[in-house]
Order: C-alpha cells, then sequence, then structure tokens
C-alpha cells in the first residue's frame, strides 16, 4: 500500500473522535508501531488535526480555529480558494503578497490547526483541487450527480459531504458507478462535470448510511488483547 493511501485510511480510523491506541491501528494497517509514530507525526506536519502522543493513542479533533476567529467550513474553504487562486496569479505582485499572507497565518496559528499554506508531504499538491470546491458544495446541496475523473476512468458519484482534514479536503460520495461508498481527496480530481441529473435519497446510499457503516467498522476495530 502506498504510503498516502495508507495515511488516507488512517484518517478515515481516527475521523470518528474517539482515542485509537498505537498498536491497534498498525494491527489495522499492517505495519510497525514505529511506523504509525512516523505516521502521526507526518499527519500533524500536514495539519490534519491530531491530539495523542505515543503510549496514550490518537485522536483527530474537530476543531478549526484563526484566533482569535472561529472559521466556518465555508470561510474556511473561500480562504483556501482565495490564496490558492492568488499563488497562481499572473500578476507577480498578487502572487507574492498571497505566499506572504499564507506564510504570517502558518506563523499565528497553532501547528496543528494551519489552514493557511500548502500541506507539507504526502498532500503536497492540495492545493489543485480547491477549484473544484464550489462546484462540488453547489452540488451537495442540489443534489445533483458529478461527473469525476481520477484516473484511469470516469465516476458517476452523488457527493454526500465535504471534509476537512488540516489542509486536505476530502467528499463522502455515493458512487454509481462501483456502487460503494468511498471517500475522494478533492486534490486526485483530474476534471469535474456536473451531472444535468439530480438524485434522490434513497436508503443505503444515504450520508447517514456511510455513517452507520463507518460506526460498525469503528466497532470491529477495537483489539483488547493489545496493549497500548
Amino acid at each position: 500500500m502506498r504510503r498516502a493511501d495508507r495515511l488516507m485510511r488512517l484518517i478515515r480510523h481516527l475521523r470518528d473522535g474517539n482515542l485509537h491506541r498505537a498498536a491497534d491501528l498498525a494491527r489495522a494497517m499492517g505495519v510497525s508501531l514505529r511506523t504509525i509514530y512516523r505516521d502521526m507525526e507526518t499527519l500533524a506536519a500536514s495539519g490534519v488535526p491530531i491530539e495523542g502522543e505515543r503510549g496514550t493513542g490518537y485522536r483527530v479533533t474537530a476543531a478549526i480555529t484563526l484566533p482569535p476567529l472561529n472559521l466556518t467550513m465555508a470561510e474556511l474553504e473561500a480562504l483556501h480558494v482565495g490564496l490558492a487562486a492568488m499563488r497562481q496569479a499572473q500578476d507577480a505582485d498578487l502572487a507574492a503578497a498571497a505566499a506572504s499572507l499564507a506564510g504570517k497565518l502558518d506563523g499565528v496559528l497553532p501547528e496543528v490547526n494551519a489552514p493557511s499554506s500548502l500541506a507539507v508531504y504526502p498532500f503536497a499538491d492540495a492545493a489543485r483541487g480547491f477549484q473544484h470546491l464550489p462546484k462540488i458544495r453547489n452540488a451537495i446541496r442540489a443534489r445533483q450527480k458529478l461527473m469525476l475523473n481520477l484516473g484511469p476512468r470516469d465516476r458517476t458519484v452523488r457527493p454526500l459531504q465535504l471534509d476537512y482534514w488540516g489542509r486536505l479536503w476530502t467528499c463522502i460520495v455515493w458512487c454509481d458507478t462501483t456502487r460503494k461508498f468511498d471517500e475522494l481527496r478533492i486534490d486526485q480530481i483530474v476534471t469535474l462535470r456536473v451531472m444535468p441529473s439530480l438524485f434522490v435519497e434513497e436508503e443505503g446510499k444515504r450520508l447517514r448510511d456511510f455513517q452507520a457503516l463507518s460506526a460498525r467498522k469503528d466497532e470491529t476495530f477495537v483489539a483488547p488483547d493489545h496493549q497500548p
């Protein structure tokens, strides 16, 4: 398994907010404890709000703050999109100002909640997906299907929810192509097309169905025979 894929799996395990022991995470990922410790350090450095330490366990927190302001998801999205767009501007002064602003924001934010700049490895290209956020958000509200290409083929999906993981955005979808739920990294979307067809809530394909499925997986994840 590629390291980026393993890190995404770790985020999914930790997303319930519960404390997960490093030994349990290592067993689920099929790696050593030392690898899990390194992965936790990498996720924290990437801006994922990780709490915990070796010997106690880890959890992902939900707080997204910009002292002394509290940011909503929409406001955070606007900040991301604006900075990413300006850093690519043809105007060299605007691009430099956007880069400077991102650096200043990072300087005043807590290390684990620094949403302004581009993520470090392994999510270094996270800014590529910011352009898709407005369309995805609108599609979620309108219950409109999307045609996505993440390589090597197109997929028709029903977008259900956007999530933010410290500079990394993901979207929970029901995929009509694969007939299952998925959590897609926005930065991996090559092309996105809004489809004219709408979707209605169907049992087994709703956000609450995904949440119930995730909860059941979390219940089977506990390994009481392992020490923390």
